[in-house]
């Protein structure tokens, strides 16, 4: 009877001792794998690599674009060019334009539209004056040279009719000295750009999210 209830106390041990050999789940469970993604904005292009961490909560705040710096980039040489830029597009949907941002590097001042939507039409050039669009109101903010941008289309104001930025911002770098927007009529947006003097800018495009830069040289 011994050897009996001893082969019988063995048996259940033998078999936890099986199960315990078995990595894999048991049949007919479900394995639930999290993956995050991490967007590259290097802009090389090389694969971006998932990492099998868990997700966390996305955030449902809007996003409020600061209007004091630009976002961390290194910096470029001083634009040498100055001719007026451009560019035609015909979006579905005209894109938001959410705000203004500045900021002073090296031999040059950045302003950066911060756009929501698809890339828009735009054009980049000097004009002698700053004037309100629809009224044609000279606007009341006094530089040495004016660079005037124009999205079209585009909107700066909320369903409701609300701007989305401030109508003038002071900058006060060293040619940079005020960003206003003149103009949010007819499906286009005008800013301008109040400088000390006229000088050497160049114009740029970049994604994720979209927005339109442009250096102007000190």
């Amino acid at each position: 009877m011994r050897r009996t209830a001893a082969a019988i106390a063995i048996a259940p041990l033998a078999l936890l001792a099986a199960c315990g050999n078995n990595a894999g789940p048991p049949p007919g469970a479900t394995v639930t794998a999290t993956v995050s993604v991490t967007p590259s904005t290097s802009g090389s292009g090389a694969p971006v690599t998932p990492a099998a961490t868990p997700a966390a909560t996305p955030s449902e705040a809007p996003v409020t674009p600061s209007r004091s710096h630009t976002a961390a980039t290194p910096d470029q040489p001083p634009p040498t060019r100055g001719e007026p830029v451009q560019v035609k597009r015909s979006p579905a949907s005209p894109p938001l334009v959410t705000g203004v941002r500045f900021a002073g590097h090296e031999g040059y001042d950045r302003a950066v539209i911060d756009l929501r939507g698809a890339p828009t039409g735009y054009r980049v050039r000097w004009v002698a004056q700053l004037l309100q669009d629809g009224s044609g109101d000279p606007v009341p903010v006094k530089g040495g040279a004016y660079l005037q941008v124009s999205l079209s289309p585009a909107g700066a104001h909320t369903e409701d009719g609300k701007p989305t930025w401030e109508r003038i911002l002071r900058a006060g770098l060293p040619n940079l000295q005020s960003v206003v927007r003149t103009g949010d009529f007819e499906g286009a947006v005008t800013i301008g750009l109040v400088l000390r003097h006229r000088a050497a800018f160049r114009v740029d495009e970049q994604a994720a999210p979209y927005r339109l830069v442009i250096d102007v040289a000190h």
